[in-house]
């Protein structure tokens, strides 16, 4: 019989539960995770052997949402989840980033962690708790693991921190932040901000650290009544093969990384290489292997680059720690498109192209929380020749959803609502070259496009990348990193903003933890480089234009009030229907009323704006209106003066003489003039023709009306009043 066991305790205000021994028991370790009334099943199995060659990490983690936890069937024809969605692999990412450095050194067995969502809520994300999912499962498998890690979401609300918000909360927040670490420091950081201050983000990500201590100290508990035994692992040591490598070729790549061109410096590296394969790996009675040789001059290259850095203040190329790469900014640089830019700093270039659409080209996502509409969408596309290779191109990779959606997470912030701004907007970002982020070239070209496309933005956004060699308590900050130091360096750190304040920030480790003393510093000196990049943007564009571009649709926004959406659109459909087609516009009304209107040409627009504003129009006294006779009848005639709406005109009320028919004045599709005299309560509207200037044709007649002088009314027919009697209900007696 399998023996249960289970952490509980309060965390956040809501019950949570780390459950082991009743599910996936033939996994390495398994773990249920229960927060609130959501519940996440994290399974980690991990081969026993390395595969003969192996040279990396492998490394994957999968999240995956099941319909049924949200009491949902899937949409599509299949009726079955398909694959990932873009949340199911950027919270893959998520879980991965912070796990991944706490693997010691030379583990390269085969490691899968599988998250699954068994049943959502609907308030509390499942993030948190995969997160911690995996983390447990890990730290019980018995797998090498320099754990546990916890997470957890900050919110920030009238200056005070919330510890895990749910998700109708989160939205009302000025920040969604989720910190992951160990219990000495931090591993990981993803956030969205409005704007915050670097000294009230710094204070976010301590208070997250604080709060998850506690999980942290829960899954310890758990681990020691009932985690595997440790798997034994041994680093093989290469100790005597990189002494001699650095004895005989130190010199030389101290020589390449001398070349701050990228290529010149790839070449140059690429020949000490092959020295060093030839003099260590190369006849029948070679010691080592070329793999082993290349791998330890990569360990080589990394120790020399960061020594340079620690001890002489010397980037590659010779570049100061605070030193930015120079900087070039175009706007309008594409032909026909609504909104394009050009971002290029030192040997990254990204294009960043806007396009406008109508309520039509909204992203529908269908999700376990329900389906929801999209209206801004960033898309980021990193092509193999950016970087000078030749590769497989095929579907949007993780790295490229992770990239686009820290971008769009920077500029969100900065972005009109959806009532204020009609439009669908698409921006792409194509990375035309690469050499370090081109994730903050991408904010930064994607903020020029939106302002050149004229999207109503208060003020540009741009990101700069953060490295960071660490030795001991010796450690140096580097703004703007090239690839090579991102490779070679022991941290990632973004931070995105407005001169205003922080709109986004990432950071990924390679070490077990990072300081608050290391983050002070680091968002001290993004600060200086965030601004000096804004700077160089505004030499290109300083705000957003007033106008959108003449190949742009035109928009139009208006509210309809919610009993009268079905006279604008009409029994099946008609009078919508006439509008499109008589000025070709696109019409979307919402069900609350939210009505957009688009078309290519102003002139279809006003039009079919016109259209519905009249529908919706209500007669006023005292306003003139210009409508057509629909009925005569002998006490008047009935003028519509608006599309649903009619009045009356008494006979006294069409002429400055007495009528004795209507008719000899009017007739039915007459154009006239009329002025409302007065809205009853009902409704009901008096209208008169009296001083008003008519066409040319009722005028005529008018004229000959008024010269003609009283007209006798016609006779009644002598049964008329006898017949009215007739009719009359006798009274009972």
């Amino acid at each position: 019989m399998f023996k249960i066991f289970k952490k509980e305790m309060e965390w956040g205000g809501r019950p949570l539960t780390i459950e082991t021994g009743k599910m996936a028991r033939q996994a390495d370790g398994a773990v249920m995770v229960t927060y609130g009334g959501t519940q996440v099943l994290a399974a980690v199995t991990f081969a026993k052997s390395m595969k003969e060659g192996q040279d990396f990490f492998p490394l994957t983690v999968n999240y995956t949402e099941k319909f049924y936890a949200g009491g949902k069937i899937p949409g599509g024809f299949f009726r079955r989840e398909g694959r990932p969605t873009e949340k199911e692999t950027l919270t893959s990412r998520l879980i991965d980033r912070p796990i991944r450095p706490l693997f010691p050194e030379g583990f390269k067995n085969e490691t899968q962690v599988v998250l699954t969502v068994l049943a959502s809520d609907g308030e509390n994300d499942s993030d948190i708790p995969a997160m911690i999912g995996a983390s447990a499962a890990l730290t019980l498998s018995g797998i090498p693991f320099l754990g546990p890690i916890a997470a957890a979401n900050v919110g920030f609300k009238d200056g005070e921190y919330i510890l895990n918000p749910t998700m109708d909360v989160i939205d009302e927040t000025d920040l969604k932040l989720t910190v992951a670490g160990t219990s000495e420091g931090v591993t990981m950081v993803e956030s969205s901000a409005s704007e915050l201050s670097e000294d009230q983000m710094l204070g976010a990500i301590m208070f997250a650290k604080d709060e998850y201590q506690a999980v942290i100290d829960a899954i310890i508990e758990l681990a020691e009544a009932c985690a595997k035994p440790g798997y034994e692992f041994e680093t093989p040591d290469h100790s005597e093969l990189f002494g001699k490598l650095k004895e005989k070729f130190s010199a030389d790549v101290q020589k390449a990384y001398e070349h701050a061109d990228k290529w010149d410096r790839k070449d140059a590296m690429s020949a000490v290489k092959e020295a060093a394969v030839e003099a260590f790996a190369t006849g029948d009675d070679a010691e080592y292997s070329a793999d082993l040789v290349k791998a330890q001059m990569k360990e080589l290259e990394g120790e020399l680059l960061r020594a340079n850095i620690l001890e002489n203040g010397k980037r590659i190329g010779g570049r100061k720690a605070d030193e930015i790469r120079p900087i070039i900014c175009e706007v309008d640089v594409l032909n026909r498109v609504h909104g394009s830019a050009l971002f290029t700093r030192g040997e990254t270039q990204v294009l960043g192209v806007t396009t406008l659409g109508t309520g039509r080209d909204e992203q529908i996502v269908d999700a376990i929380e329900g389906e929801y509409k999209d209206h801004f969408m960033l898309h980021y596309n990193f092509p193999p020749y950016s970087v000078g290779e030749v590769g497989r191109m095929g579907g949007t990779s993780r790295r490229e959803y992770g990239h686009g959606m820290l971008a769009r997470r920077a500029l969100t912030a900065m972005l009109p609502s959806k009532e204020e701004w009609p439009y669908t907007t698409r921006v792409v970002a194509e990375v035309l070259s690469c050499n370090g982020s081109s994730s903050m070239g991408t904010v930064c070209a994607s903020s020029m496009s939106l302002m050149a496309a004229g999207v109503p933005m208060p003020r540009p956004v741009a990101g700069i990348a953060m490295g960071l060699i660490k030795e001991g308590d010796d450690f140096a900050i580097l703004s703007d990193i090239l690839g090579d130091e991102d490779a070679l360096g022991d941290m990632d750190f973004k931070v995105c903003g407005t001169e205003k304040g922080i709109t986004a920030l990432q950071m990924d480790i390679k070490i077990t933890s990072i300081t608050k003393e290391i983050f002070e510093k680091a968002m001290a000196q993004a600060k200086t480089g965030r601004l000096h990049i804004l700077t160089k943007m505004a030499e290109a564009i300083q705000e957003s234009r007033g106008t959108v571009s003449d190949t742009a649709p035109q928009m139009h926004s208006l509210q309809i009030p919610v009993d009268k959406i079905r006279e604008v659109i009409g029994t099946g459909g008609k009078v919508i229907r006439g509008i499109i087609e008589e000025t070709g516009a696109a019409v979307d009304i919402e069900d609350d009323g939210s009505c957009r209107v688009s078309s290519e040409n102003a002139e279809g627009l006003k039009a079919a704006v016109k259209m519905i504003e009249d529908i919706l129009a209500e007669a006023e006294a005292g306003q003139t209106y210009t409508g057509k006779v629909v009925r005569i009848a002998d006490f008047g005639a009935f003028v519509s003066i608006l599309p649903n709406q009619d009045g009356l005109v008494h006979i006294s009320e069409i002429c400055n003489v007495r009528l004795g028919t209507v008719d000899s004045v009017l007739a039915e599709g007459d154009e006239v003039t009329v002025h409302c005299m007065e809205v009853d309560e009902r409704g009901k509207v008096r209208l008169t023709m009296k001083g008003q200037d008519q066409n040319e044709a009722v005028a005529a007649k008018i004229k000959a009306a008024e010269e003609g002088g009283d007209q006798p009314r016609p006779e009644r027919k002598d049964n008329d009043r006898k017949d009215r009697k007739d009719r009359r209900p006798r009274r009972s007696a």
